[in-house]
């Protein structure tokens, strides 16, 4: 094994995509808000929050995953717990 290999052992690299299974719980920010609600986008993937439509941008929260299309990247999640702003 060369020094390269023994260094990069281990690494790997993010997705920018990442992919969600039902039932997953995740942390992340509220990043969109428009007519039909809001969203938060976690690299390039999108979960549209469901229910709760008075949450503020940049709001901190704990996400359930309800469903979710690989294909797309796009899939809805509901509030857990609040916690808090940026």
């Amino acid at each position: 094994m060369s020094r390269l290999d023994k260094l990069l052992k281990g690494w790997t690299f993010r997705t920018a995509t990442p992919s969600f299974e039902p039932g997953d719980v995740i942390t992340a920010f509220v990043t969109h808000s428009d007519g039909d609600g809001v969203s938060s986008r976690i690299g390039d993937s999108v979960l549209r929050i469901e229910g709760e439509t008075d949450v503020d941008i940049e709001t901190k929260v704990r996400l359930k995953v309800t469903s979710f299309d690989e294909q797309n990247h796009v899939g809805t999640a509901e509030i857990v717990e609040f916690l808090g702003e940026f």
